[in-house]
């Protein structure tokens, strides 16, 4: 029987492996550090599936969520396919889908407002638009950087991300607003939201500068990550065309299933539903 040992030459060339097969690089830096995690784990002994069970058994103890350790598992997972260790590979937890979405950290729509207003009462443009433009597209924050001037101007974004392409429209008053920014700011090609060093925004920075907004709005700050603006978009389309499909195209989602995720209703709504049934007399 074949003995592994890892080391992180291995997951070195696991990420090489990963870019040169077009992984995003969110997807390419969770896998790495999923992977290492492991690694420090085993140390240098040999990797045993009753190894892996073992690591598994430690996600659960240090209460880790199911979602979160099927997560981890499934970076394993890809690196075990890598090295054709697939004898290695261990089952996921069972998880129930989930029937309704937690209002503690749903972002509704008057506190993304006030959000945006705050942005525009400190001074920060760059801030409100920004907000405005994932909110009002449905982006993820990594495809900001194909909202370029050309882009607005012709209001259509070409956006290339997990090795699909797909239009993105952007409504005439966002037009307006990102052209009269870019003008001010003087940017005249290239990307719109970029720092002053000339560079796209990156996750982190956004996601300080959103934090920062939560006090003064009066908004939870649990509640204020820049994912969340991705799902108010999903769930007010939704609420008007009840049409997966063409949400799950809007969001640049291969699986519907994915996209379900999104659009799973509140627990609020479930009970005024119940209410409405009126079967207990």
């Amino acid at each position: 029987m074949a003995k592994y040992f890892l080391q992180n030459d291995a997951v070195e060339q696991f990420r090489d492996f990963l870019i040169e097969n077009e992984k995003s690089r969110a997807t390419i830096e969770k896998y790495c550090r999923d992977c290492r995690r492991f690694l420090e784990f085993t140390g240098k002994e040999e990797i045993t599936k009753e190894k892996v069970l073992a690591y598994k058994q430690k996600l659960i103890d240090e209460n880790y969520a199911v979602s979160s350790i099927n997560s981890m598992l499934a970076s394993l997972h890809a690196l075990f396919d890598y090295l054709r260790w697939h004898d290695l590979k261990v089952k996921n937890l069972k998880t129930q889908r989930k029937i309704f979405r937690s209002e503690e950290k749903e972002l509704t729509r008057a506190e993304y407002l006030r959000l945006v207003q705050t942005a525009e009462e400190k001074g920060d443009k760059r801030l409100s638009l920004l907000l405005q433009t994932v909110c009002g597209t449905g982006i993820r924050i990594s495809e900001l950087q194909f909202i370029t001037v050309e882009a607005v101007k012709s209001g259509e974004a070409t956006v290339n991300c997990k090795g699909k392409t797909r239009s993105v429209f952007l409504v005439k008053e966002l037009r307006k607003k990102l052209l009269a920014y870019a003008k001010n700011q003087k940017i005249r090609s290239g990307a719109i939201f970029i720092t002053r060093s000339g560079k796209p925004m990156n996750r982190t920075n956004i996601w300080r500068e959103m934090k920062s907004l939560c006090q003064k709005a009066k908004v939870n700050p649990e509640k204020v990550f820049p994912h969340n603006l991705r799902h108010l978009f999903a769930i007010t389309f939704y609420e008007i065309e009840k049409d997966i499909v063409k949400l799950a195209d809007l969001l640049g989602h291969t699986s519907i299933d994915t996209t379900r995720i999104y659009i799973i209703s509140t627990g609020a709504e479930h009970r005024r539903k119940m209410e409405k049934m009126r079967l207990v007399s």
